[in-house]
């Protein structure tokens, strides 16, 4: 895509299997689970080919990720989600940028800041249970999260911007569709989920699509999959800041699976840099 963009678009669309024929290099981690594995966060992974040519995925071979401030790992993960091509050696290295984030954070002490810091819209920027780009004929503008709190309850929103081109060529439909929870706090950060609803609406001037089940049907294949289904999920706020926010899911559907969000229209990312 050509041109800026910005966090109202979705950045990064997919997580990167390793390549065929690659070993990937790992320590243990506190924050291991199926959506990251257990890399350590204090050395920078590398990835070993057929060939046995070590690539490592940091600027610097070995480099102590924890030896850094915290708001240079954040710049360094900023920098690279909206520039990922699907390598392996990308992912690991917003594997290593993530759970560096997640070591060093000090979470939130009470219930009244949590959810001053978690209020909002946010922008979902990489998630590890993404399986790949929609269908041609869909197209995803923008896929935030909005946050209501309201003590130990509150509402979350699970938003997508779509377009639709039934002809394959023109899209000519559009609108929005809302994925609506309700949740409850029960221990530190950890948020359980209840799904409610499902709604779907048209824009004004939008041509009504002839198979709307069909559509609701590629939206959910491209939309994270604990983010059109997640009743019953428990999210743990892994680190929060005033713009950058990363969740864990736990749960037998999702376990491990990492979401990472910046608060909507907080800042550009020009990917071309």
């Amino acid at each position: 895509r050509n041109g800026r963009v910005v966090p109202s678009a979705l950045s990064v669309t997919a997580s990167p299997a390793p390549a065929a024929g690659s070993t990937v290099t790992t320590k243990s981690s506190t924050t291991a689970g199926k959506g990251f594995g257990t890399t350590s966060s204090s050395t920078a992974v590398t990835v070993e080919d057929e060939q046995g040519t070590v690539t490592p995925t940091e600027e610097k071979a070995g480099e102590n990720l924890l030896s850094l401030p915290i708001i240079e790992i954040k710049n360094r993960l900023l920098d690279l989600l909206p520039r990922m091509t699907g390598t392996a050696e990308e992912f690991a290295a917003v594997e290593s940028y993530v759970n560096a984030l997640e070591d060093k954070y000090v979470p939130v002490q009470t219930l009244d800041f949590l959810n001053l810091a978690m209020g909002g819209e946010w922008q979902l920027l990489f998630s590890t249970n993404l399986l790949g780009p929609p269908n041609r004929s869909l197209r995803l503008r923008e896929m935030f999260q909005k946050v209501e709190t309201s003590g130990l309850k509150g509402k979350l929103t699970n938003e997508v911007v779509w377009d639709l081109a039934e002809d394959g060529t023109t899209f000519d439909a559009s609108g929005t569709f809302s994925v609506q929870c309700s949740y409850n706090i029960n221990q530190g950060a950890r948020m359980i989920v209840d799904l409610n609803d499902h709604v779907i609406k048209l824009a004004r001037g939008s041509k009504l699509p002839s198979d709307v089940e069909g559509l609701v049907g590629m939206i959910h294949r491209a939309m994270p999959k604990e983010m059109f289904d997640p009743n019953d999920l428990a999210m743990d706020t892994t680190y929060i800041d005033g713009d950058l926010r990363i969740v864990r899911m736990s749960g037998s559907r999702h376990e491990g699976v990492r979401d990472i969000f910046i608060r909507r229209g907080s800042m550009e990312v020009d990917p071309t840099k």
